[in-house]
């Protein structure tokens, strides 16, 4: 069986000057992807396939010095688009993050509508799924897009109740490449039980 491991960023530089796309991982979030180089789903990659945001390429290119494994860019992958209102402070961008699962057919505030993201990088990952070589895969992505992914995946509705831990990100899920099926959901990087099924 090979498994494709869903890794959302960790930690980044938070900057109201720079539009998000073009954050870049803070220390923290370096040491932590750092601290998972040795385990033994990382060293078993044979491909990386990221978000074109650069706090996502960047978390890819560490798994590929940690794997060996070519990293490629697949369009689709971008977390959900919040353009229509850039940066918002840490408690209104949790309140307008609520909306968005909350109303899934609707747009909060501009932002990309929530199925809209997740019918979007769920084709994006099956593109990227048939273009990589066989065996073991990462997609270095989004907490946000990756909830949607993993609710697809699961046959579960939209609901921010499966979001990632509120840990400032660096938490991955784990799905069977041949049936898609989900083998566990968000786990913290540093969980050594990642690839385990729940």
């Amino acid at each position: 069986m090979s498994t494709v491991y869903y890794v959302s960023h960790p930690q980044v530089r938070v900057d109201p000057a720079v539009p998000v796309p073009r954050w870049s991982l803070s220390p923290l979030g370096r040491e932590r992807l750092a601290a998972v180089a040795g385990r033994p789903w990382v060293a078993a990659l044979k491909a990386i396939i990221s978000s074109d945001e650069a706090k996502a390429v960047e978390s890819a290119m560490m798994l590929a010095e940690a794997s060996g494994a070519p990293v490629s860019v697949m369009e689709g992958l971008h977390e959900n688009d919040r353009s229509a209102t850039g940066f918002l402070p840490p408690p209104e961008f949790e309140a307008t993050a609520d909306a968005f699962f909350a109303r899934p057919t609707h747009s909060v505030r501009g932002w990309e509508r929530a199925v809209d993201a997740q019918a979007r990088v769920l084709a994006a990952a099956r593109r990227a799924l048939e273009a990589a070589p066989a065996g073991d895969v990462a997609l270095a992505g989004h907490g946000g897009v990756g909830t949607l992914l993993t609710c697809a995946l699961s046959s579960l509705p939209i609901d921010r109740r499966f979001d990632q831990p509120p840990n400032g990100g660096g938490n991955v899920f784990a799905f069977d490449r041949s049936t898609l099926r989900v083998l566990h959901r968000w786990r913290p990087l540093e969980d050594a039980r990642i690839g385990e099924p729940e």
